[in-house]
């Protein structure tokens, strides 16, 4: 059974920040802050994982379709995840993940 799909605010397990559920339809699911975000969802707001760990921002990559995207990895399980960068994010954040390789 699937659970119900939640468009909530969260408080960062990372930075601590207080961040208000996305308006709009969309969902957030990073701090827009300092970027990283909780292992909560199998697909976007669906709550649907265990793990519950932090997810680290790791690059900041592109897409021809959906634009600049950010990547995280779970500081747990390891898991990664690619998601639309939000247009209130730190960009200074943003800039210190593009560090070259």
């Amino acid at each position: 059974m699937s659970r119900a799909v939640e468009n909530t605010g969260f408080t960062c397990l990372h930075c601590g920040a207080q961040i208000p559920a996305q308006a709009g339809g969309s969902y957030r699911n990073h701090c827009p802050r300092c970027l990283h975000s909780r292992h909560v969802d199998i697909t976007p707001g669906d709550r649907a994982a265990d793990c519950g760990a932090v997810m680290a921002p790791v690059a900041v990559d592109h897409s021809g379709k959906k634009g600049f995207i950010l990547v995280h990895r779970c500081t747990a399980c390891g898991a990664q995840d690619r998601n639309r960068l939000a247009p209130d994010d730190d960009i200074d954040a943003v800039i210190a993940l593009q560090r070259p390789v």
